[in-house]
């Protein structure tokens, strides 16, 4: 059994990888032409608050709610009422998904402002913001349909298709910013229409795999049907609880509104470069286990159900902690090699660089995050993760007002690293409540395996970051470097950097097999 996860975690791993290095070019065209500019702030926010809806509730509370659904359905009923319950969920998630869309875009003003009131002592870069959301926000529409249907596919073992959908995304966001936008005397409105389309194409692309599975039945607007009502009321309390991390980053948008121009972007570069390495693998790995683990929920087998959830997060502390200390050691030099060009300049290197270190300190957290939630979720229990939320959102604002709006107004200069670090730390608090509650319901019992695992993990790490720290110098010239030299140095500091995390884990005791097996 833990076979078919390591297998599927590693299908939806390469190709989420596949998606995260797209999405890096698509940052690196959009950071190289346009910079920390006035327009790219724009941009990123009219991108951000559709975006940020689309994690909350269809990668969020829906997904977390239709998966468990969909999964009891596929052990329990027949083929017909799964097609019955996926026509239902389409017809009523739909159509509430386009009203939603079209009020969004005529209230766009509002929700520039509210979710970026800083912007609305300069006309022009508010203006703009609410043009481009206007072609942003209907966005929410399509890829939340693309969450439903990602979610049929995956609680079917069908993981290649919905994890290979993101690089649809990223392909058409290149292609508008590089070939496109430049011949445009409205270039960021262009950059709005784009995301538009390309959640158009990423719906489209999910179709031939459904209809497979004879799955891609009309839609009805059913709301009497059982399950669409039960997973309504899992939506619900979810809805604010399973993405506490996702709030806490657009909070950090707007109160990053109305710090120095170009805060924004280099939150969101940062922020990108963090979830790299969730997206490849924690990500990857919740999204795999969640059907399983309903599936065991269901059968009642609860040895298999914390089998499965140790393995999980046993994988996902071996990899996390060491992602964590190479973001935190070569946050600059990152920085550089990937966005150090045209007109994102040295200065902002510099500050994108600081904000990244701060949000690597959360990168465990966000990830523990991910793994922990399916155990909650997979036993339709979303009230729980509500009540962590609440607590570790509530965590993060009193930080935000209590230390980064005081710094700011004192003249502190890097006062967005300080939100990034906020976020860390509630993540963080988010993994230990989560943990916490797992234990005192009796769900989840760590293995043996954890006395020996956590020692090695941080001694390697320990080792990892002495070798990263020697490797990569002096920040500063990394600035001087020209791009191949960039690319060659990173690679070698990386590879080196790994080689001797992996080298330290072996002369520790830790094994493949060690891993593998639940």
């Amino acid at each position: 059994m833990h076979r078919g996860f390591l297998r599927s975690t590693s299908v939806v791993g390469s190709l989420t990888l596949l998606s995260r290095v797209t999405g890096v070019i698509r940052d690196q065209v959009y950071l190289i032409a346009f910079g920390a500019s006035p327009l790219m702030d724009a941009f990123l926010v009219a991108y951000k608050i559709p975006n940020f809806l689309r994690r909350l509730t269809a990668e969020g509370a829906f997904s977390q709610a239709f998966v468990p659904v969909i999964s009891e359905y596929r052990v329990r009923r027949e083929h017909a009422e799964v097609r019955g319950l996926v026509a239902g969920v389409a017809g009523v998630f739909g159509a509430v998904l386009f009203v939603v869309a079209a009020a969004g875009a005529v209230a766009a003003p509002v929700l520039a402002f509210l979710f970026a009131p800083g912007f609305r002592d300069d006309v022009g870069r508010f203006d703009l913001t609410v043009e481009m959301l206007r072609f942003t926000f209907p966005y929410i529409f399509f890829i939340s349909l693309v969450a439903l249907g990602s979610g049929v596919l995956n609680s079917y073992g069908r993981f290649a298709m919905p994890a290979f959908n993101q690089v649809l995304l990223n392909a058409v966001m290149i292609a508008t910013a590089a070939l496109i936008a430049p011949h445009f005397e409205r270039p960021g409105l262009v950059l709005a229409i784009g995301v538009f389309v390309a959640g158009f194409v990423q719906l489209i692309a999910l179709f031939p795999a459904l209809r497979g599975l004879g799955l891609l039945p009309r839609p009805r607007f059913d709301l009497a049907h059982e399950g669409v009502r039960r997973i309504a009321r899992l939506m619900l309390p979810g809805i604010f609880g399973s993405s506490v991390a996702q709030v806490s980053l657009l909070l950090d948008t707007i109160i990053a509104s109305f710090l120095m121009v170009g805060s924004v972007t280099w939150m969101y570069a940062a922020d990108r470069l963090v979830e790299f390495p969730m997206g490849v693998f924690a990500i990857a790995l919740a999204t795999v286990i969640l059907p399983g683990l309903s599936s065991h929920h269901a059968a009642e087998s609860r040895e298999k159900f914390n089998a499965t959830l140790d393995w999980a997060l046993r994988l996902t502390v071996t990899i996390a902690t060491p992602a964590a200390v190479g973001l935190l050691m070569l946050a600059g030099p990152l920085i550089a090699t990937l966005f150090g060009y045209g007109k994102f300049d040295d200065r902002d290197v510099l500050m994108c660089g600081y904000a990244l270190m701060a949000y690597s300190l959360g990168l465990i957290g966000f990830s523990l995050v991910k793994v922990l939630a399916p155990g909650y979720f997979a036993r339709q229990d979303t009230k729980t993760p509500v009540k962590v939320g609440i607590i570790a959102l509530s965590v993060n604002m009193g930080f935000n007002l209590a230390v980064v709006v005081p710094a700011h107004l004192a003249g502190f200069p890097v006062p967005h690293a300080l939100l990034a670090l906020s976020t860390g730390l509630s993540a963080l608090l988010n993994a230990t409540l989560l943990y916490r509650g797992l234990r005192l319901r009796g769900v989840y019992t760590p293995s043996a395996t954890w006395r020996r695992l956590l020692p090695q993990v941080l001694l390697a790490s320990a080792a990892m970051a002495a070798f990263l720290w020697w490797a990569s110098g002096d920040w500063s010239a990394w600035n001087g470097l020209r791009a191949a030299e960039k690319a060659w140095r990173m690679a070698l500091t990386v590879a080196g950097g790994a080689a001797v995390y992996f080298a330290a884990l072996w002369v520790g005791g830790l094994r493949p097999r060690h891993l593998k097996s639940l």
